[in-house]
């Protein structure tokens, strides 16, 4: 049967192009021999198949198809014409279960002239994930299906191939979040996006909170209580052994109650909560009151006490002894140092009150870690408090600046309902000129020029107060150039942005740079393709000109024929205003977004109430996205698996991305280069992957 197909193929062959010559027809012969042995030594199978699911949700999961193909072969991709026949997956249908959107696929795909079917087609090579999103109807659903897909290299194909499937997913276990950008393999250890330093951002929020803690102590709610606990424990006998036990307990049950407390928060602050509690006017307005109302307490209105019978039950309890009486004890600190504590506390709870789960754990710890350290060491070593100085008009000095502080950080919470609703109430003058008033006030209370209600007098000025008052009105005079246009770079990520200044010497230089030149002659200033939408509200940093709209940036692109850089950002995002001081405004990197790329800020936290026409569902969660805010966000986590900002892409018109997405880095150089190799590969032609295939 072989010699048949053999002499066949050969007599068409001769017939075709009349070969005569012996030598071509002797390696027709070898080749044809060659295939013939090899199709029967086995069975070609260039694609091998794996599945895997995980739980995103409470009730939404994943479906993962992963493809391995050998080399040479390709694998066809779903968005090509049936002709060759395209992969599709088909799911049985079940009320346990519904699809949400369609599958998506996540790999390196190539778009070229196929020669075994004499068009341009879509297809992968080395590896491909194919992703469906469902949501169960009724719990431990079984999804099955089939996969149909056909297999080529550059001369042949294989016939097209079915493939069952099956998924149990009543024994899947929810999976940890982590970045996904289209690549073809898992997102694992090194293959992670790091979203902005989180360690380093969590030792040093430890270290704040620990900071934290030791000022607590020295405030007039607590201190004073330093030697009346510790006199708790040198009651409780002659048995040194247990007092040390029991002090031991003391400091670690302080520990336990705070920590707990920012355990409560990380169940309840979850990622879902993050947004709305870092934009929403309702929590800021509320945190904005709160420390206001603290600051006023701190210098002398009112005093803000926990209910009577709260502390004196817990005290109650706290002398019955034993080891239950050091566990009271350390409940009955907590609420009676509240007033004093309270906002130290909230401000770190507020701080960590982002979607992470062990950031307000790691800053509860901290300020615990260090609120109990005094305590447990003077309760475990008694003759210390011989040396303890004693108490007086200084801690009130403390209570009083505490005050100044919270007045300045309520301002910031103000800061981002403003920003994020466009009211106009705290441009960067407004909010500066405030900064400066409350930050010269402090300095004279330094100085002994203010007097609050339970102050002491203040005969001379000692030096500590002198180098403080110092260092106060230094800050001051670093924030007033601000007013006039500096870019207060250390102060980048608690101001509002300098496109709110309403006087900017910098700007009207660089209008006027822009419109004469160094030369004094003419030369007008690069324009982008029309009006950006949303420019009544939104701006870019620097003087630099884009879009707030993914259409306008594509369409821009397509006419100047210039890659596109995305900037995923927010009104109330401190590391986005650090990269836009600290990395945008460099010389290099201005010159090169000014004149290589079209700029896209999209502002994934805006509440500007977008038309019906305008409103997009989502593939991710199925809600109708109706602000600019949220279709922004959207857009960010179906199309690049992140949700952190700021987030950086660089991609052409086309939706291929250029080079792997940049986070949060401050260093320029590592900026430049990302700008520079997504340039190179948008003229060389070369891409990651394509967005508008996932």
């Amino acid at each position: 049967m072989k010699q048949n197909i053999t002499l066949f193929l050969l007599s068409i062959y001769i017939e075709k192009f009349q070969l005569v010559n012996m030598k071509r027809i002797s390696f027709l012969f070898i080749g044809l021999f060659l295939l013939a042995a090899s199709m029967s030594a086995q069975i070609l199978q260039p694609v091998k198949w794996s599945y895997s699911s995980q739980k995103i949700s409470a009730t939404e999961y994943e479906l993962i198809f992963k493809a391995s193909i050998d080399n040479p072969w390709h694998l066809y991709s779903q968005d090509i014409p049936q002709a060759p026949p395209a992969t599709t997956f088909k799911f049985e249908k079940d009320s346990s279960y519904t699809l949400v959107g369609k599958v998506r696929e996540l790999g390196n795909v190539i778009q070229e002239y196929d020669k075994n079917f004499n068009m341009v087609l879509k297809y992968y090579s080395d590896s491909v994930r194919f992703v469906q999103n469902i949501k169960l109807n009724t719990p431990g659903a079984t999804v099955k299906g089939d996969i149909n897909y056909m297999s080529c290299n550059d001369t042949q194909c294989l016939a097209p191939q079915d493939l069952d499937f099956s998924f149990d997913l009543g024994k899947v276990k929810p999976a940890a979040v982590t970045a996904v950008i289209g690549t073809e393999k898992a997102v694992t250890g090194k293959d992670r996006i790091d979203i902005g330093g989180r360690k380093k951002g969590l030792w040093g929020f430890f270290i704040l909170a620990f900071l934290g803690g030791l000022l607590g102590i020295l405030t007039p709610c607590v201190f004073p209580m330093i030697p009346m606990t510790v006199s708790f424990f040198m009651k409780e006998g002659e048995n040194k052994a247990k007092g040390k036990m029991q002090a031991l307990l003391y400091g670690f049950s302080i520990i336990l109650i705070y920590t707990f407390i920012g355990s409560v928060l990380a169940v309840i602050a979850g990622p879902n909560i993050a947004n709305w509690l870092s934009t929403n006017w309702v929590p800021n307005i509320l945190f904005f009151l709160i420390f206001m109302a603290f600051a006023f307490s701190f210098f002398g209105m009112f005093e803000i006490t926990l209910p009577h019978w709260a502390v004196n039950k817990t005290d109650q309890r706290a002398d019955k002894g034993g080891f239950l009486g050091p566990v009271f004890m350390a409940i009955t600190l907590v609420l009676v140092s509240f007033s004093c504590t309270g906002p130290i506390v909230g401000t770190i709870l507020v701080e960590s009150a982002g979607g992470q789960i062990l950031k307000p754990i790691v800053g509860m710890f901290g300020f615990s870690l260090a609120f109990a350290l005094p305590f447990t060491m003077f309760a475990f070593f008694p003759s210390w408090l011989s040396n303890l100085p004693k108490s007086g008009g200084w801690l009130n000095s403390v209570k009083v600046v505490l005050g100044f502080l919270e007045l300045a950080l309520a301002l910031k919470f103000l800061s981002i309902a403003d920003q994020a609703y466009h009211w106009h109430i705290l441009d960067r003058e407004v909010y500066l000129a405030l900064w400066i008033v409350i930050f010269f006030l402090m300095g004279l209370y330094f100085l002994g020029k203010l007097k609050f209600v339970y102050d002491s007098d203040v005969s001379f000025v000692s030096v500590p107060r002198l180098l403080l008052a110092i260092i106060t009105f230094s800050f001051v005079v670093y924030m007033i150039p601000g007013m006039f246009g500096a870019p207060l770079k250390a102060l980048s990520g608690y101001l509002p942005p300098q496109t709110t200044l309403d006087f900017d010497m910098n700007k009207i230089v660089r209008d006027n740079l822009q419109v004469y030149g160094n030369s004094g002659m003419s030369t007008e200033p690069k324009e982008i393709c029309e009006t950006p939408k949303y420019h009544e509200f939104l701006d870019l940093p620097h003087g630099l000109k884009g879009y707030f709209d993914y259409k306008q940036a594509v369409a821009c692109s397509k006419k100047q024929n210039k890659p596109i850089f995305i900037d995923f950002t927010g009104h109330a995002c401190v590391n986005c205003r650090k990269m836009e001081a600290n990395v945008w405004s460099d010389p290099r990197v201005l010159k090169r977004l000014r004149n290589d790329y079209i700029i896209l800020a999209l502002y994934v936290d805006d509440k500007y109430k977008l038309p019906e026409n305008e409103w997009v569902r989502s593939t991710y969660d199925g809600r109708m996205k109706k602000t600019l805010g949220k279709k922004d966000a959207d857009f960010q986590i179906t199309k690049f698996g992140v949700n952190a900002q700021p987030f950086y892409v660089l991609m052409d018109s086309k939706g291929d991305v250029l080079v792997q997405p940049k986070a949060y880095d401050l260093n320029v150089d590592h900026f430049v280069k990302f700008l520079d190799k997504g340039l190179k590969n948008y003229k060389t032609g070369k891409s990651l992957f394509n967005i508008n295939r996932k």
